[in-house]
């Protein structure tokens, strides 16, 4: 069952534009049901992009509606890592308190209390960051060559965090790609050009990246179609 369409609480849209109404509401169908992409996975591509434009109500509603259709926390925590590296600390500890609301934590008074987990952390082999650089881009972009000499140290960091958000969530790497597609798209983000080539090399379809984009579209409307459909057509 899908959710009331949102913007039919508008007194105003649905005397005086129900044209808007009806034209939005299918991009809610595509967004809400299961097409090329399940929707627990929309409903998280939705979420993580709401808290991109800092809209906490509404990535709380899309993350809700996901947990209902099946999406797990570790998987929801995905968005966390996501946001963490791609757009820094306020929006990461914004989506983790959305995470909390959802899913909170089982507790039972009989159970003593959870001492934190130690943080063994990890760095960077020498010339690691920058062979994986040239993996993934094909070439080091002139911003990550220009990082590596002046501060290798940043360097470091930038691709320990891109390897979390690709390798190290509960979302296979194509899901992974595809929520980066996704968020890109809500900033209308020519990035996204890059995570489109990326999506594509791990088995994503045009029609599973035409569906992440439209998650962009209750946060950023309908301008996130028109400035990252377009890189779809992009030759290959």
């Amino acid at each position: 069952m899908r959710d009331r369409n949102a913007l039919f609480n508008s007194e105003l849209l649905k005397e005086l534009a129900p044209f808007t109404i009806s034209g939005y509401d299918l991009f809610r169908e595509v967004v809400e049901t299961d097409g090329a992409l399940p929707a627990k996975l929309k409903g998280l591509f939705a979420a993580v992009a709401a808290c991109n434009r800092r809209y906490p109500a509404l990535a709380r509603k899309e993350l809700d509606r996901a947990a209902r259709r099946g999406l797990t926390r570790d998987e929801a925590a995905a968005g966390l890592i996501l946001l963490s590296s791609l757009r820094g600390e306020g929006a990461a500890l914004a989506f983790d308190a959305t995470i909390r609301e959802i899913y909170p934590p089982a507790c039972h008074a009989e159970d003593p209390p959870r001492q934190p987990s130690a943080l063994e952390l990890v760095r960077a082999a020498p010339g690691e960051a920058e062979a994986n650089f040239k993996t993934y881009f094909g070439t080091v972009p002139p911003a990550l060559a220009t990082l590596l000499r002046l501060a290798p140290k940043g360097a470091d960091g930038y691709f320990l965090m891109r390897k979390g958000t690709i390798d190290c969530n509960q979302l296979d790497r194509k899901a992974a790609e595809l929520m980066l597609i996704a968020v890109l798209a809500s900033d209308y983000s020519p990035q996204a050009a890059t995570h489109i080539r990326a999506a594509r090399a791990v088995g994503a379809t045009d029609e599973e990246m035409a569906e992440a984009i439209l998650c962009a579209v209750p946060s950023a409307g309908i301008a996130a179609w028109m400035a990252t459909g377009v890189l779809l057509e992009a030759p290959q």
